[in-house]
């Protein structure tokens, strides 16, 4: 039964990854950008337009303060640049604050383009964009995950749980032959398909990031979780996205009743770091464009050894 439950598994895995590749392929996006072509635009609603199509962002836009705290100045930009006097207002962390107005100057030896914002009714201010972008996050919380886990303090965070779980999952294994995926796996193929997911994920976000960053920003300032709006790399991301999350409760409820409590929570804690290692080593060799060689190995043998230990079982 185990086994004709493991092999049912596998073959889902495969046709999980065939509607992605045939659906990402379908559901293509028309266009994200808005056109200028429309005559009835003044020069005005032209220039929001660019702005918009190049920074994915505009007027009336949400973010909140991610910085302790942000500098503003109440007078026009173009008065500071003069060297005058000028009042500035301070707003802090958990803030939200909304796009009033843009302006280009280029004269401006720092940043060219300043950003209005409003705060409330009674703090209106100006701030180069460089600054704005480094001490805020947009308004939702997809934008607000993203950030996080983009943060570099995490993957650091990473890379130490994983060494620190790696090294006492390596030992188990080495002491008393304790399960863990690829090695001594339990008669089930949901883990195995788990860390192949993330692998594969990780490489289709490193991808967007290398040949689609403009997409990627675009989704970053206007997220969402249904991938059949978004342009085919993304949306194939997106797919996998909601995959891995479906196969790892398809993953705990089977490793749960497959093992005791502590044995479980043992194999689980040598998957988190199999799945972690997958993320940080796919994301950075497809960067290098390395990783998808590296990805085509894994998942033959990963497969290969799935069902290889199936047989011998």
């Amino acid at each position: 039964m185990l086994k004709s439950k493991s092999l049912k598994a596998l073959w889902l895995f495969v046709v999980c990854i065939a509607l992605t590749i045939a659906s990402s392929s379908c559901y293509n996006s028309t266009d994200w950008r808005i056109t200028l072509n429309d005559s009835t635009l003044t020069d005005a609603q032209k220039d929001s337009i660019t702005f918009v199509g190049k920074k994915h962002y505009g007027i009336n836009y949400n973010f909140i303060i991610t910085a302790d705290s942000l500098n503003f100045i109440s007078q026009e930009p173009e008065e500071c640049l003069q060297g005058l006097i000028v009042d500035s207002f301070s707003l802090y962390k958990d803030e939200p604050i909304v796009v009033a107005d843009f302006r280009t100057l280029p004269n401006d030896s720092i940043d060219s383009l300043w950003v209005k914002i409003a705060g409330n009714e009674y703090y209106v201010g100006w701030i180069h964009e460089s600054e704005l972008h480094k001490g805020v996050v947009p308004d939702d919380p997809i934008s607000q995950f993203i950030d996080i886990f983009s943060n570099i303090h995490l993957l650091i965070f990473c890379i130490v749980v994983f060494l620190v779980a790696g090294s006492y999952a390596i030992i188990r294994i080495i002491k008393k032959r304790a399960y863990i995926v690829h090695f001594n796996d339990i008669k089930s193929f949901y883990p195995t398909a788990l860390a192949l997911t993330v692998a594969i994920s990780a490489t289709l976000y490193a991808s967007i990031q290398k040949f689609t960053p403009d997409d990627w920003q675009e989704f970053y300032y206007h997220p969402t979780l249904n991938p059949f709006v978004t342009p085919t790399l993304l949306c194939t991301f997106l797919v996998f996205v909601w995959i891995m999350f479906i196969l790892a409760i398809a993953t705990l409820d089977d490793v749960c009743r497959q093992l005791q409590s502590f044995e479980a929570f043992q194999y689980l804690i040598g998957l988190s770091a199999v799945c972690i290692f997958n993320y940080i080593f796919f994301s950075v060799m497809t960067l290098h464009l390395i990783g998808y060689v590296f990805l085509v190995a894994y998942l033959i043998l990963a497969i290969y050894h799935h069902i290889r230990f199936r047989l011998k079982k």
